[in-house]
């Protein structure tokens, strides 16, 4: 019995290694990003071994991979029942638990998991740590913590190393990344994922150099290794965004690079629609059109090809089939509806809406458009980033109602990189639609610009437009005491810069003295320098006095005829200081 007992033991052992062995080429298909050959594998294994769980679990992981949730559920329930690797794909559901955000059942799942592990079971660990790190709201502390526990059972287990750094890459913490990543590659270096991450690793740190010389040495290792192509593409991407003179050679060389992913990956719908993601990126909507019908004529029934094809035909100028194909994109709550998927449906509405003349909007399709545009900011707030582009379009249109509806949405975050500029554009917008012969006014509209401007001059107290167009907005209200104020307080911007310039010129050209432009006292110095940036100037100054002389002259008439002095210091024919100075006297 005894000796039977030996007999059976060793051949469960062998069973369990040779199932390890079948596995293998199926794992490093799907490290290798080669999803379609890595189905294929696993469901061959399956027909052969229905029993085999840890083969329905991989599989089912592919398909999270994809976003083919019901595919994955389906793999992971047939795999509860196998006689081997079973409770890998508990963990699997868990996943799906964590993408629906039902964090109690995934916990649950998990728990379930981890009460039967022994101390050598770490790959349960790694593929917990995953399943956080993977799901559509990653959570990389739980996940740092679940690996922490694995590395105390085994510090040297290269799957460990390899996912705490990806975890700690995801929680922001370079420095721990880059040591759990170089522990992989030392424990296990034929794991070339752990030495490419390290070139990932600089890439987050903008070192893009650096970043390719460490690519190059994972092609040197193995150059059919497809994922560096990928990240070769990705790195040329941000450099030239990073390097704008280099960009058009940049985005050549990632383009081309992407290119070279697919051929060692495969061109199935998934790697197609990754394309398609960064073919977007590299703002190529030629191609992406291309993509996407070819995807179309692949698979007609994905919804996500709906996506590719709503971008590419707007940018290419076919709004009709940009609205029509992202409202039946977004019609169905199913699909995963991302923020830039209500932008471009809000752009192409407002764009259908627009005359043929161009001079004006359809309030009913602008009113829509705009609420997809706050759908789309409410998913993602930075998103706003991406509405300067939309607003100035516009704006150069001369259709500053819809304009400023734009650029009151991307003022909506203070944190947008565009913030300072969609403040101006934004009171712009809005005093030029109020300036319109007819137009109503709109006091409501004219505070909301009065605002932005107020928004402008907290940022950058310099701007000196902003000064002057926040007088004119409050004398489209008929606010006395405002405008008399930032009329004010544009002259005295304008004369600080001014008199900082002639300081500057001074310590260069000896024979220069010091102009005192606002007494009218232009003399003993070569004025041609400073004439191109008095003629800028003049009529706003001449504008400023004024209208600061106007608001006095109802109070104060010695002030009044100070200012109107003022005008007439800069130019002794203006009529409506001549004839208010006569009258005042």
């Amino acid at each position: 019995m005894m000796n039977k007992f030996k007999i059976l033991s060793l051949a469960l052992v062998a069973t369990t290694i040779a199932n390890a062995q079948d596995l293998e080429p199926a794992k490093k298909a799907i490290d290798a990003e080669q999803f379609e050959k890595a189905k294929s594998l696993l469901k061959s294994l399956i027909q052969a071994k229905p029993t085999n769980g840890k083969a329905a679990f991989l599989l089912g992981t592919v398909y999270l991979k994809q976003n083919i949730a019901d595919s994955a559920k389906i793999a992971f329930q047939k795999g509860l029942s196998g006689s081997e690797g079973a409770r890998f794909n508990t963990i699997g559901l868990a996943q799906i638990d964590l993408d629906t955000d039902n964090k109690v059942a995934a916990q649950a799942k998990f728990d379930m998991v981890t009460k039967e592990l022994k101390k050598k079971d770490i790959e349960e660990y790694v593929y917990i740590a995953r399943a956080y790190m993977n799901s559509d709201k990653p959570d990389y502390k739980s996940a740092i913590t679940v690996l922490n526990k694995a590395a105390t059972l085994n510090p040297t287990d290269a799957q460990v190393q390899l996912a705490l750094g990806d975890a700690y890459y995801g929680d922001k913490n370079q420095n721990d990344s880059y040591v759990a990543y170089r522990n992989a590659y030392q424990s296990d270096n034929t794991l070339i994922r752990a030495k490419m991450q390290l070139g990932v690793l600089l890439k987050g740190a903008k070192a893009y150099t650096e970043a390719v010389k460490a690519y190059n040495e994972v092609i040197a290792i193995n150059p059919n290794y497809g994922p560096v192509y990928r990240e070769l593409a990705e790195t040329h991407y941000l450099w030239g965004n990073n390097v704008p003179k280099s960009y058009e050679e940049n985005i050549k060389k990632a383009l081309g690079f992407y290119e070279k992913y697919l051929t060692l990956t495969d061109y199935s719908i998934t790697s197609r629609m990754r394309h398609a993601d960064f073919l977007i990126l590299a703002k190529d909507y030629k191609a992406l059109e291309l993509e996407a019908n070819t995807m179309k004529e692949l698979d007609g029934v994905n919804p996500r090809i709906l996506r590719y094809l709503g971008y590419s035909a707007y940018e290419n100028g076919n709004v009709d089939i940009a609205l029509k194909s992202l409202q039946d994109y977004t019609a169905n709550p199913s699909n995963k509806i991302i923020a830039r998927d209500y932008l471009y449906l809000g752009q192409a509405k407002i764009k259908k809406g627009v005359s043929a003349d161009g001079k004006s909007v359809d309030p009913i399709q602008l009113e829509s458009g705009i609420a997809d545009l706050k759908k789309g900011i409410e998913m993602e707030p930075l998103a706003v980033n991406e509405l300067n582009e939309v607003g100035k379009k516009l704006y150069e249109m001369k259709l500053f109602g819809a304009a400023a509806a734009v650029f009151e949405i991307a003022t909506s975050n203070p944190e947008s990189k565009n913030y300072l500029i969609d403040n101006f554009y934004l009171g712009n917008a809005i005093y030029y639609n109020s300036t319109f012969q007819g137009a109503k006014v709109d006091k409501v509209q004219l505070q909301k610009g009065d605002i932005a401007y107020g928004n402008v001059i907290t940022a950058s107290p310099a701007t000196q437009e902003a000064y002057i167009f926040r007088a004119r907005i409050n004398k489209l209200m008929e606010n006395d005491e405002m405008i008399a104020k930032y009329y004010q307080q544009y002259v005295d911007v304008v004369s600080k810069k001014w008199e900082s310039s002639l300081l500057d010129a001074n310590k260069v050209l000896d024979d220069i003295k010091v102009l005192e432009l606002y007494k009218g006292t232009l003399k003993d110095a070569n004025f041609e320098i400073y004439k191109a940036e008095l003629d800028k100037v003049k009529p706003k100054l001449i504008e400023s006095y004024n209208n600061i002389a106007a608001v006095y002259a109802n109070t104060n008439k010695a002030k009044a005829i100070e200012y109107f002095n003022k005008t007439l210091a800069l130019d002794p024919t203006n009529e409506y200081a001549q004839s208010s100075i006569k009258s005042l006297k």
